[in-house]
């Protein structure tokens, strides 16, 4: 029987998943195998939560094949050397796998195809809209968002009929072998992301589905982190367990279905962030430098202070800024942080600490289930005001103000930082003003049971604005 090899890479599903069809329709027996490439696992950017993420979606993936008459076979080693041994062995006339585009897997792809002595056959599915098929009409990339997203959205919808049925029987070779998983690591990321294509097909549904769905209330909803307003489906789509097509046709989907304009814009917000995530891949494809420094290269001479105590502080959510502490505790504590959280402290340890953005965006990729280059290396960028952005290094977040508008009760910030949590409401943003009588009352001290700001925001936004300016009159 003719065999083929599915590379399981970034597509941890076996819905919609174009690799996965390729294979199908080239071979009788398919081998799913997922290569563990000590290149990526040992990588220092990768922290031991995400890992776990992935081991526990591997093993729910090969519990979906097994439903179908298949298993996921697993190997370790350097991807080049592994693939062409197990095509040898198997005897498979291809290998077959999900277009990736970071310089990295682009690299190993190279090495990977000399390697094989059968094709490497790479499909779409990674993003919704390919970052080497959405240029200008002059034939070079965006490198500003609206326009990009104009060009985006005159491509015709996601239609349901473009989305792949999960196959229903698959065929493995039973002479084929692998290894088991490595030993997860001993934490916790299942109670609030519970792994596998299931869950990200469940949280899908009930994200986008009927005319109460979350999805209407997005645009309004997306900034107060104290909501349960967006999809947590990040980590899903990070590692494939859903397509980004299929999530995008469930925004269309709902756009159509909206019962009022309100609620269409709602749907459109959502897909609008989808259209982000495309975006940077693009990015990301055509100005592969942005891995190492800035998109802009002369914001790669600003002077950086990169003070080690208040990055350990910023780290910790230790800097004496509630809205800024709470945020940083919520990504150690789940591993995943709301997004206009995420500005505000990227907006905090750049302009307000003066450290270099590359410290934030490396910290995260350590700490975040979700950890993508292409998004991090993006949204650390814009946050910076060193990327793609039309209006770039004088946004900066007041850390206070940013708590003010997004968390004006101080939910968020005493589920977070819990020693605030009997701080009255007019003090919650600003603890440090509280009288010594009110502290008292309140269980929390200042500069004993919570820190005093580490920095005035007022000195500090004269700080970094002075840096770039030489940067830019230089």
């Amino acid at each position: 029987m003719s065999t083929a090899i599915w590379w399981v890479r970034r597509d941890l599903r076996l819905t919609d998943n174009r690799a996965l069809a390729a294979a199908l329709e080239n071979a009788a027996q398919i081998i799913p195998c997922f290569v563990l490439d000590p290149h990526l696992l040992n990588s220092s950017r990768v922290g031991e939560r995400r890992k776990a993420f992935l081991f526990a979606g591997l093993a729910a993936l090969d519990a979906d094949l097994r439903a179908r008459g298949g298993r996921l076979i697993v190997r370790c080693g350097e991807p080049a050397t592994t693939l062409a041994r197990l095509a040898a062995e198997s005897r498979a006339r291809a290998v077959y796998a999900e277009r990736d585009y970071s310089p990295y897997a682009r690299s190993r792809d190279e090495t990977v195809a000399r390697a094989l002595p059968v094709p490497l056959v790479l499909t779409d599915g990674l993003t919704i809209r390919r970052p080497d098929a959405l240029l200008k009409d002059d034939g070079t990339p965006y490198t500003v968002f609206t326009p990009y997203s104009r060009r985006w959205r005159s491509h015709p919808p996601v239609t349901p009929q473009e989305i792949l049925p999960a196959p229903r029987i698959l065929s493995v070779p039973e002479s084929i072998a692998g290894e088991p998983l490595p030993e997860q690591p001993r934490l916790d990321v299942a109670a609030l992301f519970p792994p596998g294509e299931a869950e990200a097909q469940a949280r899908l549904r009930r994200f986008t589905t009927g005319d109460r769905a979350p999805i209407y209330a997005y645009a309004q909803a997306r900034n107060f982190p104290a909501l349960d307003g967006t999809s947590m489906l990040s980590p899903y789509l990070r590692f494939g367990m859903l397509s980004a097509r299929q999530a995008a046709l469930a925004a269309y989907q709902a756009m159509e279905s909206a019962p009022t304009p309100e609620h269409c814009a709602g749907a459109e917000s959502w897909l609008t962030e989808l259209i982000w995530r495309d975006f940077y891949y693009s990015i990301l494809y055509h100005f592969p430098h942005v891995v190492q420094g800035c998109f802009h290269r002369a914001y790669d001479a600003v002077a950086w202070e990169n003070n080690p105590a208040h990055f350990a502080a910023w780290c910790a959510g230790a800097t004496g800024y509630p809205f800024i502490d709470a945020a940083m505790r919520q990504l150690a504590t789940i591993g995943w942080m709301h997004n206009r959280a995420r500005m505000a402290v990227a907006s905090f340890l750049v302009k307000d600490l003066l450290i270099d953005w590359r410290w934030g965006e490396k910290w995260f990729m350590q700490m975040l289930l979700d950890g993508d280059l292409a998004a991090n290396n993006g949204g650390w960028q814009w946050s910076a005001g060193v990327g793609t952005d039309a209006a770039p290094y004088f946004r900066i977040f007041n850390p206070t103000a940013q708590g003010q508008k997004f968390d004006p009760q101080g939910v968020y910030i005493r589920r977070w930082a819990p020693e605030l949590r009997l701080v009255p409401e007019r003090y919650i943003h600003e603890p440090w003003r509280m009288p010594r009588s009110e502290q008292l009352r309140a269980g929390c001290i200042i500069g004993q049971d919570y820190p005093a700001p580490i920095v005035d925001h007022a000195v500090a936004r004269q700080r970094v604005l002075e840096a770039y300016r030489r940067v830019r009159s230089d």
